[in-house]
């Protein structure tokens, strides 16, 4: 690992010269002097000990070296300033962020969402999706919720709800002209050694299968026929109701824990308690 980064002036400086192919458009771009420009580029290829551009009178021309670093450059420049954009939504009145993983977000909490808003239409939720869980004391979250997280330093921690898992396809799987059913993998508790190691019935599981890391593309790759999978019964309730996934056994097995975690920085928040009923009251735990 580098001991000491190039400053972020000169990456700058070397971006807008490689996209632009030239040190004076480069320095009019950032109102600089074609001087500056070309001491931050020549500066930076000392730095890394080879060089970035070829030089051939006014025109410049990008070395293999230099197209990998720009491809680099480009990529942290706009993650910086998309990080910094972001900060912008810590300073909005009535801020409430909310992190849980794609699959919570995406088939059960976004479908219900819109109850919370006419409760509290006063409310800015930023729903902050990751596929780890995050650390609370150093992420600005209010809430977390998840299945895969344990208590942390300084937050409330709290079992909501006891996922239960059953595996289902599509109905079109059910015909007697169908055919064997493919079958669907998941990761953790969705993987099918989880169903046969707490006792599930054979239901025509094999090895075999397309792989999903995440349970919501898990679930999604059922709905859409693609073969049988374990799913949760939290996550997959809606799906069940309107008929695009059917259970294959009445027999379920335990599934993860959904948890939340709330900061204590936010415990005291209207906006948070309001949120933290709303959730309770949606999966019948006691508020």
């Amino acid at each position: 690992m580098l001991k000491q980064w190039p400053p972020l002036n000169v990456l700058r400086g070397f971006e807008a010269a490689a996209r632009l192919g030239s040190f004076h458009q480069a320095a009019a771009e950032l109102h600089l002097t074609q001087s500056a420009i070309s001491q931050q580029v020549r500066g930076l290829e000392d730095y890394l000990g080879q060089p970035l551009f070829f030089r051939q009178g006014r025109t410049v021309s990008l070395t293999d070296a230099g197209r990998d670093l720009l491809a680099t450059t480009q990529a942290m420049l706009q993650q910086l300033a998309a990080g910094i954009r972001r900060l912008d939504q810590y300073r909005k009145p009535n801020q409430l962020v909310v992190n849980t993983s794609p699959a919570f977000s995406r088939h059960w909490l976004l479908p219900r969402l819109a109850s919370f808003r006419e409760q509290h239409p006063e409310a800015d939720l930023w729903l902050y999706t990751s596929d780890a869980a995050p650390d609370m004391a150093k992420q600005t979250i209010d809430i977390a919720i998840r299945d895969d997280m344990g208590p942390q330093a300084d937050c409330e921690f709290r079992v909501l709800f006891e996922d239960r898992l059953y595996p289902a396809c599509h109905p079109r799987w059910l015909a007697p002209e169908a055919g064997s059913r493919p079958t669907l993998h998941g990761e953790r508790e969705m993987d099918w050694s989880h169903w046969d190691t707490q006792g599930g019935a054979d239901v025509g599981q094999r090895a075999q299968g397309m792989n999903f890391s995440d349970p919501g593309q898990l679930l999604d790759a059922a709905r859409e026929g693609l073969g049988m999978a374990l799913v949760s019964s939290l996550l997959a309730d809606r799906s069940c109701r309107d008929r695009s996934l059917v259970a294959l056994t009445d027999q379920t097995v335990r599934g993860p824990k959904w948890t939340w975690l709330v900061h204590r920085d936010s415990q005291g928040d209207s906006l948070t308690r309001a949120f933290c009923e709303w959730v309770c009251g949606e999966l019948g735990a006691p508020s």
